[in-house]
Order: C-alpha cells, then sequence, then structure tokens
C-alpha cells in the first residue's frame, strides 16, 4: 500500500510540474509574438514616422505657397477663399461708397431681381441701399404662385411685395404667362391627357378653350390681389423663337391657342389692373436684328389689333464679348418708333462667351473683370444718352454669389453683376458710377 501511496504522489507532483512548465512555456510564447508582431517594429516604425513628418512638412508647404498665390492672383468676387479663413474677405455692405439708385437718380430706377430668402440678413441691406425696384427672380412665376389648380400660393411673393413697400421700393411683375416654369395641368384636358396629343379637331377646340378659361382665370386672381402694390408687368416672356413657326416659339401655349392666348393674357390683364398699371411683353436676344424684327411686326399687329401691349422687355443677358451696345440701342429705337416703353429688364453680364464653357474658377483674371467693367460703363453711358426711351434698368440679381449664371448653361464660377460674393463693389460698379477709381 505504501509503494503505490508513494506511485501517485510522484505522479501528482509530475503533473503539477508538467502544468507549470506548459503555463511558463506559453507565458514566454506570448510575449515573444507579441514583440514580434507589434503594430510598427523599431526600425519600421522609424522609417514611417520620418515619412509622416515628411508629408506634413510638404503640406504645410504646398499651403503656405497656395495662401501666397491665392492672395495675389485671385480677384476681389473670389467665392473659393472660403477655404483659406486667414485671407479670405467678410461679407459686408460698403456704407461709404455710393448708392446706384441716387447715382442715376436723375436719368431712370435702378433694379434688381430677388427671392424672398433675401429680404432679410445682410443681402437685404445691399438691396436697401443700392436699387429703388425690385422683381421677384421666381416667386412670381406661374408655377409658384399656382402649383395646382385653383390652391393659390401667396406667401413668397407677398414677402417682397412688403419688402419693397417698406423700403419705399417699385416693384416689377414677371411673369404671367411663360412655356417655362408653368405646371402641367394648365395643359391637360379634363381627362388628364396631354392636350397638344390631341389630334380630334372638335377636342382640340374644346381644350383651347378651356386652356384660355384657366389662363384668364389666373391673371385675374394675380392681377387683382397685385394691381395696387405692382404698376409694371411682365404680361408674356419669350413667345418669339427664330426657328420657330412663323417665327413664334412652339411652345405648348402656341401648339393649342396660337397667338391668342398673348391677345387673351394682354386684355385680361387690361380689363383687370385699369389703365394705371403698365403691360410688357419681354424677351430675350432683342438684339438680335432678325429676331428683334419677328418681335416688332408680331407687335405691331397686336397694337393694331388693339391689344394694349404698353412696352418691351428687354432681358438683356449679355457678356463681355457681345452683342455692340448700339444694336441695344437700335432695338429700343424701333419700339419707341411704335410709341412704346423700353425697359432693360434681367441685366446681367456673363464673363464667357457663349459658346465657352471653360471656368476660371476661384482665379478669375483681373483683365476680364477690367474688360467687363468697360463694357457696363459703355452700356450706361448709351443708357443715359437715350433716357428718354428707358424708363427703367434692371439687374438680374445683385450680388455674382447668387447669380443664376453660376448654373447656366454650365455649373461654373460667373462673375455677372455689380457687386462680388462678399457684396463688394467690382470694377464693374465704379465703372458707371465713377470711371476714374478704375485707374486707382
Amino acid at each position: 500500500m505504501n509503494n503505490k501511496a508513494l506511485e501517485k504522489k510522484w505522479i501528482l507532483i509530475a503533473i503539477i510540474g508538467g502544468v507549470f512548465l506548459m503555463a511558463a512555456f506559453l507565458l514566454t510564447f506570448t510575449k515573444g509574438y507579441k514583440i514580434f508582431n507589434e503594430d510598427e517594429d523599431p526600425v519600421v516604425g522609424s522609417i514611417q514616422e520620418e515619412n509622416v513628418k515628411q508629408e506634413e512638412g510638404a503640406q504645410e508647404s504646398n499651403e503656405e505657397r497656395d495662401n501666397v498665390d491665392n492672395a495675389t492672383n485671385n480677384p476681389v468676387d473670389n467665392e473659393g477663399a472660403t477655404d483659406l479663413p486667414q485671407d479670405k474677405e467678410e461679407p459686408s455692405i460698403e456704407e461709404d461708397i455710393p448708392s446706384l439708385a441716387e447715382t442715376f437718380k436723375d436719368y431712370f430706377p435702378i433694379g434688381a431681381a430677388i427671392e424672398p430668402s433675401y429680404t432679410t440678413g445682410l443681402i437685404a441691406e445691399l438691396y436697401k441701399k443700392h436699387v429703388n425696384m425690385l422683381v421677384a427672380e421666381n416667386a412670381m412665376k406661374p408655377e409658384s404662385l399656382q402649383p395646382k389648380e385653383g390652391n393659390f400660393r401667396w406667401g413668397p411673393a407677398d414677402r417682397i411685395v412688403q419688402f419693397a413697400k417698406e423700403n419705399g421700393m417699385e416693384l416689377r411683375f414677371h411673369t404671367l404667362v411663360w412655356h417655362n416654369q408653368t405646371p402641367d395641368w394648365f395643359f391637360k384636358d379634363e381627362e388628364g391627357k396631354p392636350m397638344v396629343e390631341e389630334t380630334d379637331p372638335k377636342k382640340r377646340e374644346e381644350n383651347k378653350k378651356l386652356l384660355l378659361k384657366r389662363l384668364e382665370e389666373h391673371i385675374r386672381a394675380v392681377v387683382s390681389r397685385y394691381k395696387d402694390d405692382i404698376k409694371s408687368w411682365d404680361v408674356v416672356n419669350e413667345v418669339v423663337d427664330p426657328s420657330g413657326p412663323n417665327g413664334m416659339r412652339n411652345s405648348p401655349w402656341y401648339q393649342i391657342t396660337g397667338t391668342e392666348y398673348i391677345e387673351v393674357a394682354f386684355r385680361v390683364a387690361r380689363e383687370v389692373g385699369g389703365p394705371d398699371i403698365k403691360l410688357y411683353i419681354n424677351d430675350y436676344g432683342t438684339d438680335d436684328p432678325v429676331k428683334r424684327d419677328i418681335l416688332y411686326k408680331l407687335v405691331k399687329e397686336l397694337l393694331e389689333k388693339g391689344v394694349p401691349i404698353d412696352g418691351v422687355g428687354h432681358q438683356t443677358h449679355i457678356d463681355i464679348y457681345g452683342p455692340p451696345i448700339e444694336r441695344i440701342i437700335e432695338s429700343m429705337k424701333k419700339f419707341a418708333e411704335l410709341g412704346l416703353d423700353n425697359i432693360i429688364t434681367e441685366l446681367d453680364m456673363s464673363i464667357y462667351s457663349w459658346n465657352n464653357r471653360s471656368d476660371y474658377g476661384e482665379n478669375i483674371p483681373d483683365y476680364i473683370l477690367t474688360l467687363q467693367a468697360k463694357r457696363y460703363q459703355e452700356l450706361f453711358e448709351a443708357l443715359k444718352e437715350n433716357k428718354d426711351i428707358v424708363s427703367a434698368v434692371v439687374f438680374w440679381g445683385i450680388s455674382d454669389k447668387y447669380s443664376w449664371l453660376n448654373g447656366f448653361p454650365v455649373q461654373r464660377t460667373n462673375a455677372p453683376l455689380l457687386f462680388d460674393r462678399n457684396f463688394h463693389a467690382k470694377p464693374a460698379f465704379w465703372a458707371i458710377v465713377d470711371p476714374s477709381r478704375l485707374a486707382q
């Protein structure tokens, strides 16, 4: 019995010793594995650390170079400067510069297109200082006012009217009729089908009457609401297209009613608004002799039929290369011969020619801004000389930051207006206010 007990004792000791040996072995192996497989060994880690330091140094060097380059090359209307907070100009209103409206008070009102959201904040102060006429850039177009039949949405337009009244500004209305930004329901028959697809003569006549009825109801509602606050109205917009049938834009309006919708729009606007409001036919490219003559022929025929047209709105979306300023003036003189008023309704001056789809980005060359300034100067000198046939000049916006040309015809940086993205006066501003400042 004693031998067996002793044997069991030694077996137990051996087992316990084996366990301790195994534990020691595993502990040693784990430490070695950790050392061998650390995230970076001493040599590799040292190399990586040095590489990181070199990359950070290179990045700082590049940033310093970029800051110098941007400070040297960026024009005053540099939106990209937001990436360089230590160098960028802060948006502000330059209170110590002349007011545009005051500068041209002896010639014509100066206006600008506005969105409802611009009636508060810093940009609102820019409008207050420089213009005495406003026009809604989008808030008064058909789809904004009546997105669904019989469902009028007045709020945004009312904000602009209220802002104008509070600040003693005149208002223009844009626009009662257009082929764009008009909801589809206008052009669908009683069954919800597109009117332009109808081939049956009887149903086409029914659709025509329905469309003209909808048009009349829209105009009656809108003019009734705003006739006491708005005296200058774009009744129809962009109805001429030299490549279209008989020189007319082949819109659903034309396809369904011919030119009758134009007559109805003017007659209803006059009936509801009375004799004191002024009614305009508005279009772009009116300086082009071909388009101008088609528009002239149309307006002359409408006047002979007793359609109450008071004037022509010349959008004047031009660029720094064209058209010749004398062509703009020639067009206005031609319509003045019919006894019509002329308004520059949507003025801006792209820094790119029409066929140029490039992008200067944040580095618009100084010579481009100088060329723009000289063109603006030439235009306003001509307008002042012909103030008897021009009753107002309205810019399509006020700051480059919010110009529609940043997204048309392609997405890019454009700078078509007198104030840059920080709401500061550009060379173009001084060109029409005080040209002597351009040399400074």
